[in-house]
């Protein structure tokens, strides 16, 4: 199948990382992992066409990425997504070479790690890039000051450097007073913050999550949420975080790819995924989410009518329409929308009530969801 990939300068909720011009912080090329002998005889032939199952049927080869290509703009969260055997764990274990690729490169701040020797791989993992693990692969011996600095020591850094530089990371996770505990002194969602913290410690360019929370109760990942998002606030790092679950993909995301049977099935902001799915499969995922809290202003503004005032409050298009949905209702005249300084059109109360009600169903009479107006 081939994949829906929509532009990486789209508007979205962070729109400044999607919109940046510098080189990419990351960039993956036609990136494959085929799993079993002469695994590296089937790309380039009619085989390599085939599904998952026909393939290992055939050649007892099991392709895990299949021809995967994205780029990450620096400062961007980009979240890969899907179920279980959809390839996202082993995608992110080849973004940073703990699995060796079958074929495809991956760039990293200009330099591409599949060529990387050992010297220099480790070298880019001490220095250039982190990792965050469902697991929290904590030091059980050591104290969570010692934990966050690990990195650090490895690298060479003197002791009161790195303790320095660990007690920073510490006081930003919210960890402060904690610095003399030991992991099992600790809660889940406090063991993952000290794995957050020894991860921002080495400063890296890029930071890897794979499936961080999913052992957390659903208070505390929510909580981890919600820090992730102010921690990125706060640091700015790139960040490429993998998941199954698709609020946590949305809440977290600039861009999401979602992944199926090890292939790229769609890229978008998650506006774009919300309402313009690339299939049923896609479209299946997204059918319990509620619209007003994703779609942005961009997809329910419209012309303005023939005689409407245009003297209506400003608000831009990147706005969600739950959070807009106040100051629309609340004005008596539409509201204009722009994107910058450029007129997209109009807003009011029956554009916003029709996402919201189609959130709904049984307000319709059990009609189904509306689609909300507008173009994207």
């Amino acid at each position: 199948m081939s994949a829906t990939v929509l532009d990486p300068t789209a508007t979205g909720r962070h729109a400044a990382a999607g919109r940046d011009s510098r080189e990419p912080a990351l960039k993956v090329e036609g990136l494959w992992k085929i799993f079993g002998a002469k695994a590296d005889r089937i790309i380039g032939t009619p085989d390599e066409h085939l599904g998952r199952k026909e393939l290992q049927a055939k050649t007892g080869c099991l392709a895990a990425v299949k021809d995967v290509s994205f780029e990450v703009a620096p400062g961007e969260v980009f979240v890969v997504m899907g179920l279980s055997g959809s390839g996202k764990s082993t995608l992110v274990r080849l973004l940073t070479r703990l699995i060796e690729p079958t074929a495809g490169t991956v760039t990293i701040d200009g330099e591409d790690v599949t060529r990387a020797g050992r010297a220099r791989l480790r070298q880019m993992r001490r220095n250039h890039m982190a990792m965050v693990f469902q697991q929290f692969g904590l030091l059980p011996h050591r104290k969570v000051i010692d934990n966050v600095a690990y990195g650090l020591e490895v690298r060479g850094e003197s002791k009161p450097k790195r303790l320095a530089r660990a007690q920073e990371m510490v006081d930003l996770v919210g960890l402060s007073g904690y610095e003399g505990s030991f992991p099992d002194q600790l809660s889940g969602g406090m063991q993952q913050r000290v794995g957050l913290a020894r991860a921002l410690a080495v400063d890296p360019q890029v930071l890897f999550f794979d499936e961080p929370f999913s052992a957390l109760d659903p208070l505390i990942r929510r909580d981890m949420q919600n820090e992730v998002c102010r921690l990125h606030e706060e640091v700015g790092k790139t960040m490429v975080f993998i998941t199954h679950d698709l609020q946590e993909a949305l809440k977290l995301g600039d861009r999401i790819l979602i992944m199926r049977d090890g292939e790229v099935v769609q890229i978008g902001t998650p506006a774009e995924v919300v309402a313009n799915p690339a299939d049923d499969y896609v479209r299946d995922f997204v059918s319990d989410v509620p619209r007003s809290h994703v779609l942005t202003l961009r997809y329910v503004v419209r012309p303005p009518r023939a005689g409407e005032s245009l003297e209506g409050p400003v608000m831009q298009a990147d706005c969600v329409v739950r959070d807009a949905a106040r100051q629309v209702l609340a004005s008596a005249l539409p509201v204009r929308v722009f994107e910058g300084e450029r007129f997209l059109g109009v807003v009011d109360d029956e554009d916003v009530l029709r996402v919201v009600v189609a959130e709904e169903p049984a307000a319709l009479g059990g009609a189904g969801a509306a689609s909300p107006g507008g173009a994207a």
